[in-house]
């Protein structure tokens, strides 16, 4: 009998301990947050001019429109860095509250996670050596190309590739965009795809080494900050979006977009019908 009341003692508790795991999961992210005072941020920090790091310091356009939200929400802002592959996972683990990345708005992705109010364009282009004979996006038929793996730069990069007559002969996929330039700059590959901010920013630290090929060959696309679908994340996702709409109205956002990418640009309040 003493057995018996062990065990059931035993479910009791196990069972007190799962249901307070769910009600602790389904806490309201906003309420909790400012009830901490700390948002946690995930993001890579190989990926500038959005997150990335200088001198040893953690830096970007992210790094400002997130001191931004912080200071209007009034939580210090805690950043937890990862390789790119491991930020989503990373978010739906419950690691962190809500992604900096950013990452392209896909059809794919607005499935499992809510995106912000665009932050930035992202339509896809070609970075290739200032002295390789790249002069059209076309012109990567029958070379060795590279992109970041798990990315929708390299899926909108693959779906080029193929409709050429002569295929690239190698798609390098790498863990980080960094490695891509490196082997760019070595001589390994001749080009790599990615967000044209993105590689705007890089050709510009680097003129002697790379160079943009215009016209942008993807998809005109945007990039969002990622958070968490579940009806729990709602009012912060919310709150992230009234202050990115507010930051848009009142220059903040133009003046950063200046700052990091040299231009402005035309953005959405939302993106509901992704083009990819």
């Amino acid at each position: 009998m003493k057995m018996r009341k062990h065990i059931l003692a035993a479910l009791a508790g196990a069972a007190l301990t799962f249901g307070s795991g769910l009600m602790a999961q389904a806490e309201d992210a906003l309420e909790r947050v400012m009830a901490a005072g700390v948002m946690k941020v995930g993001t890579e920090t190989a990926f500038a001019p959005f997150d990335y790091i200088d001198a040893g310091k953690h830096t970007g356009f992210n790094t400002e429109i997130y001191a931004e939200i912080g200071k209007e929400m009034g939580v210090e802002i805690e950043w937890i860095t990862l390789d790119w592959t491991g930020v989503l996972p990373g978010l739906e683990a419950g690691r962190f509250d809500v992604v900096a990345g950013p990452a392209t708005i896909t059809k794919a992705r607005m499935e499992r996670y809510r995106f912000s109010s665009p932050i930035a364009e992202a339509t896809v282009a070609v970075l290739t050596c200032a002295s390789c004979d790249i002069e059209a996006p076309e012109d990567i038929a029958g070379k060795p190309i590279g992109s970041a793996t798990g990315t929708a730069q390299l899926a909108q990069f693959q779906e080029f590739a193929a409709t050429l007559d002569t295929p690239p002969t190698d798609i390098k996929e790498y863990v980080s965009f960094n490695e891509a330039y490196a082997d760019l700059a070595a001589g390994r590959i001749v080009a790599v795809a990615n967000s044209l901010p993105n590689i705007a920013f890089v050709a510009s630290q680097r003129p002697n080494v790379f160079k943009v090929v215009k016209p942008a060959f993807g998809t005109p696309t945007y990039f969002g900050f990622p958070g968490r679908i579940e009806p729990e994340y709602a009012s912060l996702m919310d709150k992230i979006d009234e202050i990115l709409l507010a930051m848009k109205a009142d220059g903040r956002m133009e003046a950063l977009q200046e700052k990091w990418f040299g231009t402005t640009f035309d953005l959405p309040d939302y993106v509901t019908e992704p083009n990819i």
